[in-house]
């Protein structure tokens, strides 16, 4: 009877191992990471397990102009970008309403999202959507799909971009997001 447990322990590890090497085998070839972080993130936000791309803040990623806050002519990164494979869903992790999104200009992808939660002090950008479910106006339920990640208007594959925002607050009013997507780090990091 132990060894039956024992043997379907096994299997089950080494399904998950399979499992895992090929969802990473299908990593875009167009991702580049100008984070020395290589661990895998959780978030009520979105599915699965992901990587950030570019930090919120300084950044030697080329994108950005040169920016007074940062040394050596780094640009500054006004949120988190994060790698995931096109498709991948998203869910309100809280209460949010759906805003116009006139005001973002294309760097976000031809679809961004502007979501708002009033009561929580927060608008959130989300960029380089696709099949977007809900449109302005909308108030969208916590736990609720609303729209799937894309690489429209991201030379570097499809991930997201992921901005915080005081209510009502343009670029300037950007603050770090990493606490409002409750990122949780996955246990085994990337080699």
């Amino acid at each position: 009877m132990r060894l039956g447990r024992l043997a379907a322990v096994l299997l089950a590890l080494a399904l998950v191992t399979v499992l895992t090497t090929s969802a990473r085998a299908a990593d875009d070839p167009r991702w580049v990471f100008y984070s020395k972080d290589k661990h895998d993130y959780t978030s009520p936000w979105f599915n699965g397990e992901h990587r950030i791309m570019v930090p919120f803040g300084c950044t030697v990623a080329p994108y950005y102009s040169p920016d007074p806050r940062c040394q050596d002519d780094n640009g500054f990164h006004h949120g988190i970008d994060i790698a995931m494979p096109c498709g991948t869903k998203l869910f309100a992790a809280v209460r949010v309403r759906v805003m116009p999104n006139d005001s973002l200009g294309p760097a976000y992808g031809d679809n961004p999202v502007l979501l708002r939660n009033r009561k929580r002090g927060f608008d959130l950008v989300i960029g380089h959507t696709h099949k977007v479910y809900v449109k302005p106006g909308d108030m969208v339920a916590k736990g609720t799909i609303f729209a799937r990640a894309n690489d429209r208007g991201a030379p570097d594959g499809c991930h997201l971009h992921f901005e915080k925002r005081a209510v009502g607050g343009g670029l300037s009013t950007a603050v770090a997001p990493r606490e409002l997507l409750r990122l949780t780090r996955v246990k085994a990091g990337r080699g």
